[in-house]
Formats: C-alpha cells, sequence, structure tokens
C-alpha cells in the first residue's frame, strides 16, 4: 500500500489579512484555522503522516494551535512559498514517502471526499500528479493598460487550482530541486508546486474539487464576522400600596404599584437580563446590587440602558427585543404601543425591532390571584466573532 504524507505549508505572512496574527493561527469558529485544516487530513483515510512547514518565530502560535495533535516538530520555512515547500520536503527525504500531498493551511475547508478523489487519481499507472480545482465559470476579458477591455480569453480548459496537489514524492522533489538553482525573474513564475512539477515535464491531471474549498486570503474569506445571540430574562415583582405601575418605561394607571427598590419596572428588568445575558454580562443584580442604596427608587431605564452601552461596547448591535407581560391587570394592550416606543427609544432601535405582549395565567398562581407581574424577554444582538 502506497503511504502519503500530507505536506501542509503554514509559512506565510498572509499581509493582505490583517490582524493580529497570520492568517493561520487566526480563529475560525474558536480554532485556529490551522488546526482545522490539519483535523480535516487527520480524518482522511490514505494519510499517515502530517508535516507542518511554519516561518520562523512563529514556533509559540504553532504550539498552540497543534496543542495535543501529536505532531512531528515543524519545517522551518523560507523567504517564499517554493522554498517552504522545498524545506519540507527535504525533511520528509529519509521517510521517503511514495507520495506528498501539499495543502495550504489558508485552506480549512477542503472536503476529505476531494483529497480522496486527488490521491485515487495519482495512483493511475503514468501519471506524477493529481491536483485539485475547479473549471472557470466566469467570462475572463482583457484590459490594456488604460482599463480598455481589449477582448475575450475563452475560458474552455481553464480550470482554478486548488490544493491538496499531490505528487510521487521522488519525482516532485527531484523537481524542486531542480527549480531552487533559477534566477529569482524565472522562480517567481512558479506560483504553486503543479507549475514547478510542469517544468519538470511531469504528467499531472486535474481532479475537479468545490468552490468552497476558499484559500482564506482577507477576513471577509473566514465568512461572517459576526454571529447571533440569543439570550432570555425573566422577573417577577408584587403589588404594593400605591396608584401606578411602571411597565416597558411608562406610568400605567393601577390600584396598586410594584414593589422594588429600582422603579420596580418589571418589564425594562427582563429585557436588561436578557441583553446581558447576550454577552455573558451576569444579571441586573451584579450590575445594580439591591442592597446599595444609591439605586433606591432609581428609574429602570438606567439599567436597560446600561444593557445596550455594554453591548455597543462589545461591538455588538441589537437585532431585536421580545417581550411578554404576564398579569390579569392592569391591561397591556391600550399601552402596548406606548411601551414599544418607550423601549426602543431607550435601547436606541429601530420601533419595529421591538414587540411588546401580554397574557394571563387564566387566573392560576400568583399573578391569577393578582398578587404582581411576571415578564420574560428575548433578546437577539449580533456581536463581532471572538
Amino acid at each position: 500500500m502506497s503511504t502519503c504524507t500530507a505536506l501542509i505549508v503554514a509559512a506565510g505572512r498572509g499581509s493582505r489579512f490583517g490582524g493580529p496574527l497570520p492568517k493561520q493561527y487566526a480563529l475560525l469558529g474558536g480554532q485556529p484555522v490551522l488546526r482545522r485544516t490539519l483535523q480535516v487530513f487527520r480524518t482522511t483515510p490514505g494519510i499517515d503522516r502530517i508535516q507542518v512547514v511554519i516561518a520562523p518565530g512563529d514556533e509559540n502560535h504553532y504550539q498552540a494551535a497543534v496543542e495535543d495533535l501529536d505532531l512531528p516538530p515543524p519545517v522551518i520555512g523560507g523567504a517564499s512559498r517554493q522554498q517552504s515547500v522545498r524545506n519540507g520536503l527535504e525533511a520528509l527525504a529519509e521517510h521517503r514517502p511514495d507520495l506528498v500531498a501539499i495543502h495550504d493551511a489558508a485552506r480549512p475547508f477542503v472536503r476529505v471526499s476531494d483529497i480522496i478523489g486527488c490521491l485515487e487519481a495519482v495512483a493511475t499507472p503514468g501519471l506524477d500528479g493529481a491536483i485539485l480545482g475547479v473549471p472557470l465559470a466566469d467570462t475572463l476579458k482583457k484590459v490594456d493598460e488604460r482599463g480598455l477591455l481589449s477582448g475575450t480569453v475563452p475560458r474552455a480548459g481553464l480550470w482554478r487550482a486548488q490544493t491538496p496537489q499531490v505528487f510521487r514524492f521522488a519525482a516532485l522533489l527531484a523537481a524542486h530541486r531542480d527549480a531552487a538553482s533559477l534566477a529569482a525573474s524565472e522562480a517567481t513564475a512558479l506560483t504553486d508546486d503543479a507549475a514547478v512539477a510542469e517544468r519538470a515535464r511531469l504528467r499531472i491531471v486535474m481532479v475537479e474539487g468545490h468552490d468552497d474549498n476558499r484559500k482564506i486570503t482577507t477576513a471577509e474569506d473566514m465568512g461572517s464576522t459576526t454571529e447571533t445571540r440569543t439570550a432570555f430574562g425573566f422577573d417577577v415583582h408584587g403589588f404594593a400600596a400605591g396608584s401606578q405601575v411602571m411597565l416597558g418605561g411608562i406610568a400605567i394607571p393601577h390600584a396598586q404599584a410594584l414593589s422594588g427598590h429600582s422603579d420596580a419596572d418589571v418589564a425594562l428588568h427582563a429585557l436588561t437580563d436578557a441583553l446581558l445575558g447576550t454577552i455573558g454580562a451576569g444579571d441586573i443584580g451584579k450590575h445594580f446590587p439591591p442592597s446599595d442604596p444609591q439605586w433606591r427608587g432609581v428609574s429602570s431605564d438606567r439599567f436597560l440602558k446600561h444593557a445596550v452601552d455594554l453591548i455597543a461596547t462589545a461591538g455588538g448591535r441589537i437585532v431585536h427585543l421580545d417581550l411578554t407581560i404576564v398579569c390579569e391587570a392592569p391591561r397591556i394592550g391600550p399601552h402596548r404601543e406606548a411601551m414599544a416606543e418607550s423601549i426602543a427609544r431607550i435601547a436606541g432601535i429601530e420601533r419595529d425591532r421591538v414587540s411588546v405582549k401580554a397574557t394571563t395565567t387564566e387566573g392560576l398562581g400568583f399573578t391569577g390571584r393578582r398578587e404582581g407581574i411576571a415578564a420574560q424577554a428575548v433578546a437577539t444582538v449580533e456581536v463581532p466573532r471572538s
């Protein structure tokens, strides 16, 4: 049975990506891009060894990314991709695998089935390599130095090359060694390993892959840079002597008031807890402890505005607020629109992003006995991905 080593090239600097880390160490879905790439190859039948090539100075980033994956020490790359690959190939010379699969660390979306497709293709007698790619679907145009159209390029037979690119190891190593003597101007034309192999007149077949095997070049290539979070808030306040209740930031005439350390606006309290939950910021009691006298009798719009400000500080955006008030009295219907407008104003969002509903418990429980009011809220926010 043929042996195949996956040579993962992670020595690039990714200047177009931006950010504090090279793109191969940036987090994608909570994991470094490099780790996600490695996990695909670790689960691919036919890959019996993985070797990573990294840039000098990235050792700490690498160790953090591959912790507990039990990989051999990384190979240090060179000043160009071609040099980095050759360094990796030379490091594998003592193992002399039958095949080597060269793959960009910044292509974490590659499918196991496509890797297998390349391995099966290169097994064809007479072939030296098989590379993954997709046929061009867009029309190609030529332009002159002024940017004016000068012609259309027929796209028949044109493909976009991807990785992995799988070769017979000995043939590719020889091709890279031969290309190492080229002048810099000639070497720049060898943009991938297939180009190095073509120069050596190796026979290579194209294997059709998928568009989602994209290479991460900019932050946008990571997919959405935000994520949507939803959290739930619930609060209860009992009735006490008074002539009005505060709900949703407005005063509603009633035979009783709600009892609480602040103005006991049960609706705004539930909304505040829901918003705090979306960013893991605890609950209302953590930020405004009832034992602190400075919050006695304070308007609860202060609490909601505080939660809104915390979300803004985290770079988040409120998508929607949904509030349900549970009580027998007062009637919420006549005040529903005023409450929604009040909540939207406090939160600094459009009115149509606020929903206010009301229900009863059909005479059951403490709300059914008219002992107090309960409120539950659901907040949906969009925040930057970690």
